[in-house]
C-alpha cells in the first residue's frame, strides 16, 4: 500500500432557518450533503464506508461557498449550483446522478423515466438503488425523482425532507417552516 497520501474531508454544519444538515468537502469540490436533523455520525459513516483513512476536519471557513449557495437554493434564490463537486461511483451510478442534474428546478421525473433516459429501461430498481447512494442531496437533486404513479417514495434524507424540498421548488420559500407563495 504504501504511504498513499488520503485527502481530508472538511465538514461543517449548515443550519438556516429549520433547516441543519451537515456538508463536506474535499479540496477538489462538495462531496456530502447529509440528510435533514441527522448526527454527525451519518457523515462519519459515509466517510468510513466511502473514503476510509480520511480525516474529519471541522473548517467552517472553508465550507462557506459551499453553504452559501445552499442558503441561497434553500431560500429559494437559487435553481442551480456552481460549485465543484468530489465524488465518485459506478458508471452506472454516475450515469444517474448525471441524469438527476438534468430534472429541471420545479419539475419531476419517475424512476422508469430515468432508467430510459440513460438507456437503461429494465433497470429500475438499480436506478433507485444509485439515486440512494447519492452522496450530495440537494446539489444532484435526487429529491426530484418520484414513484410512477406520482407518490413520494423513499429518500435518504426522510420523506419529510424530500416534501419540503419539492413544495420549495414548486411553490416558493419556506419561512419558519410554513411555505410561503413566491
Amino acid at each position: 500500500m504504501g504511504n498513499q497520501l488520503i485527502s481530508p474531508i472538511y465538514w461543517t454544519f449548515l443550519t438556516h432557518e429549520n433547516w441543519n444538515m451537515h456538508i463536506a468537502a474535499t479540496t477538489e469540490g462538495l462531496c456530502y450533503v447529509g440528510s435533514q436533523n441527522r448526527p454527525l455520525d451519518e457523515l462519519a459513516d459515509w466517510s468510513a464506508a466511502r473514503k476510509p483513512g480520511s480525516m474529519l476536519i471541522l473548517e467552517d471557513a472553508k465550507l462557506q461557498p459551499y453553504a452559501d449557495e445552499l442558503i441561497e437554493y434553500l431560500q429559494g434564490l437559487r435553481k442551480s449550483f456552481t460549485m465543484p463537486f468530489d465524488f465518485s461511483g459506478t458508471p452506472f451510478q454516475l450515469a444517474v446522478w448525471n441524469a438527476l442534474c438534468t430534472i429541471p428546478y420545479g419539475q419531476t421525473k419517475s424512476y422508469s423515466d430515468i432508467a430510459e433516459q440513460i438507456q437503461k429501461p429494465a433497470a429500475v430498481r438499480a436506478v433507485g438503488a444509485a439515486i440512494g447512494a447519492n452522496p450530495v442531496l440537494i446539489t444532484v437533486p435526487c429529491h426530484r425523482v418520484i414513484g410512477k404513479n406520482g407518490a413520494l417514495t423513499g429518500y435518504r434524507g426522510g420523506i419529510d425532507m424530500k416534501t419540503k424540498l419539492l413544495q420549495l421548488e414548486q411553490n416558493g420559500v419556506l419561512l419558519d417552516g410554513v411555505l410561503q407563495h413566491a
